[in-house]
């Protein structure tokens, strides 16, 4: 930095940077002030619209509760269209694929799942292990497990169990025992506690021990 020997000199230094450079300044500041009151709308505005897509879900819950079809669908298709960079509308697909697997319409459950299994989001996952037990209750046993190989183990590591049990029941509809075997084996060995899953590999070992005794 240069060394000024009076202030005066410093002064117009100062007044020469000002006619310079101020008119630039000035401008920085500005795009800087715009740019902090664009954030803080940008939050209210996101805290606004989570909070009304958090009412329209309390009322697609309430619908779901009353067995009211046809508004959970118009309810999931206003969360969609009007709070769609919300995640109440991902919930709400969630919410909407239950209700149609509980009224029968597995075909349409198939399809809201599926879509929502194409994302790239959290719930990605999640739908491709619903998708995988609809798979299951149709019978499309090898559909099913190739969508198994697709699920990112990591993200389901909070029911890593419960997958290892729906894999189980995968390859015994496919009379793959053995593999069978194993992901119920893994599952208990993980210590996931499930009313029917110790029966299902009693039910694998019993003709094993039964061909044993003969």
């Amino acid at each position: 930095m240069e060394l000024y020997e009076t202030e005066e000199q410093q002064v117009e230094a100062l007044q020469k940077w000002w006619k310079e450079n101020g008119t630039a300044s000035l401008v920085g500041l500005g795009i800087a002030i715009i740019g902090i009151l664009g954030w803080n709308y940008w939050l209210d505005y996101k805290k606004d619209q989570n909070g009304k897509a958090s009412a329209v879900y309390d009322q697609l819950l309430k619908d779901a509760n009353e067995n009211k079809i046809a508004e959970v669908d118009t309810v999931a298709g206003k969360l969609k269209t009007e709070f769609g960079s919300t995640e109440y509308s991902t919930y709400s697909v969630l919410m909407q694929a239950k209700t149609k697997v509980e009224t029968g319409d597995l075909a349409g459950a198939k399809e809201l799942l599926q879509g929502l299994a194409n994302q790239s989001n959290d719930f990605s996952q999640l739908a491709k292990l619903r998708l995988v037990r609809l798979y299951l209750a149709t019978g499309e046993f090898e559909k099913g497990l190739q969508l198994v190989g697709q699920i990112d183990k990591k993200n389901v590591a909070s029911f890593e169990g419960n997958y290892d049990e729906l894999v189980g029941d995968l390859y015994v509809a496919l009379d793959r025992l053995d593999e069978a075997r194993t992901a119920y084996e893994k599952a208990i060995r993980d210590g996931y506690n499930s009313p029917l899953l110790q029966f299902k590999l009693d039910d694998l070992t019993a003709p094993e021990k039964l061909e044993s005794t003969n």
